[in-house]
């Protein structure tokens, strides 16, 4: 028998840390290889950390609560000696690699717990949300209490409390709209809940997900002042182009060939053209992005939403785009994102054409300044000019919904920029985009 050191795994290339909210298994008993052993938290995702190999959880070396560093050691795994290997665990995602290191002997690793000596907030409040020692380190020093910060909507993963939910509730520090008993509705116990239902309601707790959204989606109406500009785009030339390439497409790739690649390159070639559309506010300040990264609004199996970002869209072919969306849709799907995977969008694209839905009003995902929703693709007879004159043509049309922060985008911008996303998918060149020289 050899023991080994389990170290924290890496999950993404912006994350540096992670803090532990739960361990699944206890010390002494057996795990086997891929299993999952505990919980660990960032600002955006949770991640079940799994035994790289089968063996006996022979000594846990952190506690709930405490900040990990990447590549720290957690744990102390005793496995065979037959069984030892010294490389990343193959079946887990590229970004996350488990490694084993050889550990003499047992000892206590020290760690640092960035909120040592906190006793007013604790981890969880009583609707479940954890709270990280770095969230209540800063209420600590900003004497916010227990009470207070239930009061401060929560971004992260899972209704957390972010630090940069805390950094905004402190620029305005004021409390949420109360109800008239002076409750907040989250607070409603299920008893009282009983009493005001009919006979035959059924009542449905919502899961931390849902509470998450529900937070998320309160919290924008509070503080952005929407605005939606619709225009209507005829994509019959674009349909055309994907009828001709998709077999050749699936072909070469192994994926079916969609309009919402095309969607996301429109849109990275209008933010090109439009750069102050790729701004997000941070208090009183604009900050214009470079980078243009697109995010994506996943439906969920259990009917919760999440939206993973392609990075740097403007730069991507639309095969490129079209591969990475596949791949991370997939993942949301399978509840496997990593923190970076949905990490440091800057513009959000919502498909709901894809349940027959023509137009909508779709919430801006904090601190973005502007959402599109992109309606169903239908058929319909429309006026056509040619040669100058009129005529009456059966034509592909979809209406495209931008929804604005009008704190920062005035109708000007945000009606332009939907114009200009409709004019790019009018005119959208399907073969070129795709380099067909590559397909077969």
């Amino acid at each position: 028998m050899q023991d080994l050191s389990i170290i924290m795994p890496k999950m993404g290339e912006s994350v540096m840390e992670a803090t532990v909210i739960k361990w699944l298994k206890r010390e002494g008993e057996m795990v086997e290889e891929s299993e999952s052993i505990l919980e660990v938290a960032t600002d955006k995702v949770d991640s079940d950390i799994p035994a790289p190999q089968a063996g006996r959880l022979k000594k846990i070396l952190v506690n709930i609560g405490n900040v990990v560093a990447i590549g720290s050691p957690i744990a102390i795994i005793e496995v065979e000696d037959t069984q030892v290997e010294n490389k990343p665990t193959s079946h887990l995602p590229k970004a996350m690699n488990l490694a084993l290191q050889p550990s003499p002997q047992i000892v206590d690793v020290p760690f640092t717990n960035k909120t040592d000596g906190i006793t007013s907030i604790p981890l969880h409040d009583t609707l479940g949300r954890f709270y990280s020692p770095l969230v209540r380190h800063i209420a600590e020093e900003e004497q916010i209490s227990y009470e207070e910060m239930s009061y401060i909507p929560g971004t992260g993963k899972n209704n957390r409390v972010t630090k940069e939910d805390v950094r905004s509730y402190l620029t305005h520090r004021k409390r949420p709209i109360q109800n008239p008993s002076g409750k907040r509705c989250e607070e409603l116990d299920l008893a009282t809940i009983q009493k005001k239902v009919r006979p035959g309601d059924e009542i449905i707790a919502m899961d931390r997900g849902r509470k998450l959204t529900a937070e998320r989606m309160v919290a924008a109406m509070q503080t952005i002042p929407h605005v939606t500009s619709f225009v209507e785009a005829d994509v019959t030339n674009m349909i055309q182009g994907k009828r001709q390439y998709e077999d050749a497409f699936k072909e070469k790739t192994g994926i079916g060939l969609t309009y919402t690649p095309m969607f996301i390159k429109a849109v990275a070639y209008t933010i090109q053209n439009l750069p102050m559309i790729n701004v997000s506010v941070q208090g009183d300040y604009i900050i214009k992005h470079k980078a243009i990264n697109i995010g994506l609004a996943v439906a969920l199996p259990n009917g919760n939403l999440i939206v993973p970002v392609i990075k740097k869209a403007d730069q991507l072919s639309l095969t490129d785009i079209a591969l990475e969306m596949h791949h991370l849709v997939n993942r949301a799907r399978n509840y496997q994102l990593l923190p970076d995977d949905v990490a440091d969008g800057t513009y959000t694209i919502s498909n709901i054409g894809s349940f027959k839905n023509l137009m909508g009003t779709p919430i801006i995902i904090q601190p973005q300044v502007a959402i599109l929703a992109v309606g169903a693709i239908v058929k319909k007879p429309v006026v056509v000019e040619e040669a100058g004159k009129d005529h009456i043509a059966i034509r592909h049309t979809m209406c495209l919904s931008h929804t604005y922060d009008h704190r920062v985008l005035d109708g000007a911008l945000g009606g332009q920029f939907v114009k200009q996303v409709a004019e790019t998918l009018e005119n959208f060149d399907v073969g070129k985009e795709l380099n067909t020289s590559t397909l077969p």
